[in-house]
């Protein structure tokens, strides 16, 4: 890791060497990786990187890890541009941000597991774990299996049956645990401290963000190496958010992109939105939340990293929208319908809170916007079920189909 030059926590600016350090030893503050920009300005170009494979190891220079060990196909996930639903919502220049696509488990943890499970191997880690709503549990199942680490996932006990099997398919130990989310993580951390497990999200969350911020790198370079006007990024530990904002300002320090940064909003469900109750009132630090969301990979009532999301949003003149469970699949039909796109709730909590802040003027009609979609509808497909039309039945000759649809189309009956 030659461009590594450690951790640094987030709050007090302690130092830290790069290891399975995960909080300030003096303020308890979070840690983040740091890098030595000067030798990463004279190592990479756009050229370099436009010439590698795609996925998100084409950044290499600006991820913690010595060498990739899995995530191999990994990111580079489609920036769709979205003129149909555009126009739906009344401006110009929308594009979505697929990783509902991503490899191999169609989600944008894909991108975070990458980072955080080459990391594990390379501190010696033997067990490989994590504490999640469900689409983490999946992708840390599949690339330990890749990887042939043991693997512990803790989850909810009321999770999404698809996601349960989504992730006990790769046959981890699959532990779900009587509570909600704050309740597994209080509970993996004391693991992670016993056992001396690796946890994605808990001893490795300093490596495991940084994956995050490949969806900046992405979407600058597919915007042809600019940055667009406004992100709408969906926030639930608040992982995420934050990240986009260092890719992006990384690309800035790095020489790769100029312009002016882009103004980051946050996207939450009503029934747990303690970031944006923080933002609507002022506050510095979120105060926790019980969950109650049908967005279940958004409810996080106490997110980790809540206070630097606050902190992002404020900075770059975003500001953050919270939307009802209504309204949260309002949008996921209509992502559907215009453009092909089958998003999970957590997708259409971004893209109703994008229609908020149009309909409210902080993005105008004539501005780019990215909406960031971070998981399949697949997985949940049960939300749909009741919103959706039932099968037209028919018999199985052309008169039935003429008796039944034939004649809603107004062409006359054969004879």
């Amino acid at each position: 890791m030659k461009f590594v030059a450690g951790l640094t926590c987030h709050l007090c600016g302690a130092r830290y060497p790069a290891e399975a350090l995960w909080v300030c030893s003096d303020c308890l503050g979070p840690l983040e990786v740091t890098y030595d920009y000067d030798a990463i300005r004279g190592a990479v170009s756009r050229e370099l990187i436009e010439s590698r494979p795609r996925s998100l190891w084409r950044y290499r220079e600006l991820l913690p890890v010595e060498e990739p060990r899995t995530g191999f196909h990994s990111g580079y996930t489609p920036l769709v541009r979205a003129t149909r639903l555009a126009r739906e919502l009344g401006v110009s220049e929308i594009y979505i941000k697929d990783d509902s696509v991503n490899h191999p488990t169609f989600s944008y943890k894909d991108r975070v597991v990458s980072v955080a499970a080459t990391r594990a191997v390379e501190l010696g880690f033997q067990v490989f774990g994590c504490a999640s709503t469900g689409n983490l549990a999946g992708s840390v199942a599949a690339h330990a299996a890749r990887l042939g680490l043991p693997c512990y996932v803790f989850i909810p006990n009321d999770l999404e049956p698809a996601k349960v099997l989504g992730a006990a398919i790769y046959k981890p130990h699959v532990v779900a645990v009587e509570g909600n989310y704050d309740d597994v993580n209080r509970l993996c951390t004391q693991i992670a401290d016993r056992y001396g497990w690796g946890f994605a999200n808990i001893n490795l969350r300093a490596y495991y963000a940084e994956g995050a911020k490949t969806t900046a790198f992405e979407v600058a370079e597919q915007l042809g190496w600019r940055f667009p006007d406004h992100l709408v990024s969906p926030v639930a530990g608040g992982t995420l958010l934050p990240r986009i904002y260092k890719g992006f300002r990384e690309f800035k320090d790095v020489g790769l992109v100029s312009g002016r940064m882009p103004k980051i909003h946050a996207a939450q469900p009503a029934g747990s939105a303690p970031v944006i109750k923080a933002l609507e009132a002022g506050l510095e630090y979120p105060e926790p939340v019980k969950p109650d969301t049908i967005a279940k990979s958004l409810a996080i009532g106490n997110p980790a990293d809540g206070f630097q999301v606050v902190r992002v949003v404020k900075e770059t003149g975003g500001q953050g929208a919270m939307v009802s469970d209504d309204e949260i699949l309002d949008a996921v039909q209509l992502l559907a319908q215009t453009e092909g796109i089958f998003t999970e709730p957590a997708g259409g909590t971004t893209l109703a809170a994008t229609r908020a802040l149009i309909e409210r003027g902080a993005i105008r009609p004539n501005e780019s916007v990215v909406v960031c979609i971070t998981g399949n509808g697949y997985k949940t497909a049960e939300v749909m079920f009741n919103r959706v039309a039932r099968p037209t039945q028919i018999g199985r000759g052309f008169a039935d189909f003429e008796k039944a649809i034939g004649s809603q189309l107004g062409v006359p009956a054969a004879i």
